[in-house]
């Protein structure tokens, strides 16, 4: 009884707040309350079906919805979807493989110029024949080919540096992402392979294969209000794959060696374990996802530069497997959504509702003190110029609260 009631809460929580953010498109707190339907129906003790049923109802149909009647809901979904499955990857070399790697994001970067120099005019420049861009349909060719461009220059990067532990393996890895933003950045002479700090553009977008079924059936949509909807979907297919093979990876005899490894390398490799080889397989596999994701923020954003992949990104990352838990996929996810939605949803509403007081010429009266014109409010108490504090502050209340996540692995939270 206790479980159907469970699932009647959580079916009631998700169609409320669906509601809400629908007749109020620009509510900040409506659509965040949308967001969390996914954390309180994780939570909540429902059968297994019937979470899985709510879930790909709220994600399939709903979040499209609301995306119908807001475009920026669709953008934060996708820009969640990039972000999960950046943290997933991370995730397989901090949380499962226990090393520190502080340069993830030149994976990324290295998947996003693949796609952007060969699917935009740029490659004309240092390849004769003029054929380019690709055409869109190498876009999914292109998407499998950086899977294992990602695992090879994981492996390549792994080969030297994964016998260092610790803080000597962080700092080669911070090192290897510093080198990665100095080539493009720098490799615009003598040959002009990747277009300097001017960046490229315009990148490719994936083929609309099912435009002429729409237009069969008479659905004339322009390509414009259909790309969003599109990446959508083709990012949580994405996700969902990545998800699927990160559960399948960690629950499996590599998962297990992977564990050992992070708990104690020594005693791992007594038993038997290849440790350096190991290590090297969760180097690749997690760079091959980063890898993959950067071809579809390439083909998404239409523009990428060096300036997309700074340092700052990888300290990103990682801030969302520590708050989401080392080692945890709902963790991971839970880590990634969250402070997406705290960058481009939570802390950028708040600024923008600052900004609406302080044109509304309105003034804030305190007792004993008088009145304060909010159009003198100083525009350096925006939120948003705020988020990188507002991040330290939650790792350091983590760290002191609950240092082990969120959401922490199994093993952690059944202890």
């Amino acid at each position: 009884m206790s479980r159907a009631l469970a699932a009647l809460g959580a079916f009631v929580y998700i169609a409320g707040s669906c509601l809400l953010a629908y007749l109020y498109p620009q509510s900040v707190l409506g659509f965040l309350g949308f967001e969390t339907s996914l954390l309180v129906l994780y939570l909540v003790p429902a059968p297994r079906a019937v979470k899985q049923f709510l879930g790909g109802t709220a994600l399939l149909v709903l979040m499209p919805l609301l995306g119908s009647t807001n475009a920026y809901y669709l953008e934060i979904g996708i820009q969640i979807g990039i972000y999960v499955a950046l943290a997933l990857g991370l995730n397989i070399v901090v949380g499962f493989c226990g090393l520190l790697n502080l340069g993830f994001v030149a994976f990324y970067a290295i998947g996003a110029y693949f796609w952007a120099v060969f699917g935009s005019p740029h490659a004309n420049q240092f390849i004769p024949g003029n054929f380019f861009p690709l055409s869109s349909n190498w876009f999914f060719p292109f998407l499998l080919l950086s899977i294992g461009l990602g695992a090879l220059t994981g492996l390549l990067l792994g080969l030297p540096v994964l016998r260092l532990r610790g803080d000597y393996l962080a700092i080669v890895t911070l090192g290897f992402a510093e080198v990665v933003r100095a080539l493009v950045n720098n490799l615009d002479k003598p040959i002009n392979l990747t277009n300097g700090p001017r960046g490229i553009s315009p990148i490719v977008k994936p083929p609309l294969f099912f435009q002429p079924w729409l237009e069969f059936f008479g659905v004339q949509v322009a390509e414009a209000k259909l790309y969003p909807f599109y990446f959508y979907f083709l990012v949580l297919l994405f996700v969902f794959a990545v998800v699927l093979v990160t559960r399948r990876l960690e629950d499996s005899r590599i998962g297990r060696a992977w564990k050992a490894i992070r708990e104690d390398e020594i005693a791992a490799s007594a038993m038997g374990i290849p440790v350096v080889r190991m290590k090297l397989f969760g180097f690749a596999a997690g760079a091959s996802f980063a890898s993959a994701v950067g071809v579809l923020f390439a083909a998404k954003q239409v523009f990428i530069n060096p300036e997309s992949f700074t340092f700052m990104e990888s300290i990103g990352v990682l801030a969302m497997v520590i708050l989401g838990g080392m080692g945890s996929v709902p963790g991971a996810i839970l880590g990634a959504t969250g402070v997406t939605i705290l960058n481009l949803h939570l802390l950028k509403g708040l600024s923008l509702w600052l900004n609406g007081l302080r044109q509304s010429g309105a003034a804030l009266t305190i007792p004993l003190i008088g009145s304060f014109p909010l159009s003198q409010l100083p525009v350096q108490f925006e939120p948003a110029k705020y988020e990188r504090m507002v991040f330290g502050l939650i790792l350091i209340l983590m760290m002191i609260f609950r240092p082990q996540g969120i959401l922490p692995p199994r093993r952690e939270r059944n202890s």
